[in-house]
């Protein structure tokens, strides 16, 4: 016997891909996640691949990995998707010292984000 099977996290017309350690502030990430939300999967990938800031990068792979999802897994229509949810948290912190004058050292945090894409089908208007 098997364990059941656990519950979709998302909609039936919705997939989902989730970056658990993108290099970078949670803040920054943000940024850049509310530049697709709401829109369509094409346009935001347009935009993240000509966007000058630095987390584009990682959130595009991201937006690539929830449309081939949605195509792959779910057999949604690619042309049809919208980026329903960009939502960014917290992960870990390194913990990292350099030296400073006189003997002393100084904490210097490296934060990491979690970012989270879900896109939804929309029906033709």
């Amino acid at each position: 016997m098997s364990k059941p099977q656990a519950p979709r996290k998302v909609g039936d017309k919705e997939a989902l891909a989730v970056a658990t350690q993108i290099r970078g502030s949670a803040q920054k990430l943000n940024l850049v996640a509310g530049l697709i939300r709401g829109r369509k999967a094409g346009e935001a990938l347009n935009i993240l691949q000509f966007s000058t800031k630095a987390m584009a990068v990682d959130a595009r792979k991201v937006l690539a990995s929830a449309i081939a999802n949605a195509e792959n897994n779910h057999n949604l229509d690619v042309d049809a998707l919208v980026v329903a949810e960009a939502s960014v948290g917290k992960s870990i912190t390194m913990k990292r010292f350099a030296t400073r004058g006189r003997g002393k050292s100084t904490r210097i945090l490296k934060p990491f984000s979690r970012l989270r894409i879900v896109v939804r089908e929309q029906e033709e208007a």
